[in-house]
């Protein structure tokens, strides 16, 4: 006896259910990564209770800014008032040499956030690829 093949016919249709699976993955992807592309400045901020900086083989460039708007560089110990300009060129001749140098600012609580985001952006352009900002811990 022989069993009779029936022949299945094809069908000639796409399962969409997993190309539905993979939008929506995709779609959550790009929602949760497209507030993180926005320009700005990159500004590396220390959280409230983290540990201190460590202790590296270089020195960190200090630039402050006091209350009053005046801008002050760290020179071997010693704080100088100096203008933007000259403040942005020593950054720049320092980070030409020793390009892994870590820039901080500190800057006075009574200071315009405008000032701040301006010295950022001023020395962001004269090389520094990031630019601290130092805080103290908060009291316990």
């Amino acid at each position: 006896m022989k069993t009779k093949r029936t022949k299945r016919k094809l069908v000639a249709e796409i399962n969409v259910v997993p190309y539905i699976d993979v939008t929506l993955v995709l779609l959550v992807v790009f929602m949760i990564t497209a507030p993180l592309l926005m320009q700005g400045v990159k500004v590396d901020l220390p959280e409230a209770n983290s540990a201190p900086m460590d202790a590296k083989d270089q020195e960190p460039f200090i630039v402050s800014i006091k209350a009053d708007g005046s801008y002050w560089i760290d020179v071997k110990g010693e704080n100088q008032i100096q203008s933007l300009e000259v403040i942005k060129d020593r950054v720049g001749k320092i980070l030409r040499q020793t390009p892994k140098t870590p820039v901080l600012v500190w800057g006075d609580s009574k200071v315009d956030y405008g000032v701040v985001v301006n010295l950022m952006s001023e020395l962001q352009a004269a090389g520094a690829p990031s630019v601290g900002l130092v805080t103290e811990p908060p009291p316990n």
